[in-house]
């Protein structure tokens, strides 16, 4: 004989297994260094720059970062990428532009962060969704 199942999301009364998160919470450091490069010049933020703007030293921020299993350089990085993302949204710009205003000192090496990003060149990107 088959049992309908319930509401209760079984056959019997017990709960699921709450699901594990997929992510963990940032603490509030590591939320405040990603506000401030989302929203700041990155041709000028630097670790130790971020650090003072909070009122601590570079140390205690790296150590801060490391508590929650990253590193300014991984933050910088998601920054750039969410920005890069944001303003081809709007409108397509030559990479050294983007590059420059990302704070990339090497037009290159914004280029294989791109080519990282997307796992396309800058050009086939362009072709791929701008024409």
């Amino acid at each position: 004989m088959e049992h309908a199942l319930t509401p209760d999301y079984g056959l019997d009364d017990t709960l699921p297994p709450p699901e594990k998160p997929r992510y963990f919470a940032l603490s509030r450091t590591t939320d405040r260094v990603l506000q401030i490069l989302l929203n700041g010049d990155l041709a000028r933020l630097r670790a130790e720059t971020v650090a003072e703007s909070l009122g601590m030293s570079g140390t205690t921020l790296r150590r801060r970062l490391r508590a929650d299993h990253t590193c300014y350089q991984f933050l910088l990085d998601r920054a750039r990428q969410y920005r890069c993302e944001r303003e081809l949204r709007v409108m397509w710009r030559p990479g050294k532009c983007l590059a420059y205003e990302l704070g990339y000192l090497e037009v290159n090496s914004f280029y294989r962060a791109f080519r990282r990003w997307t796992g396309l060149s800058y050009s086939q990107y362009k072709e791929r969704y701008c024409y």
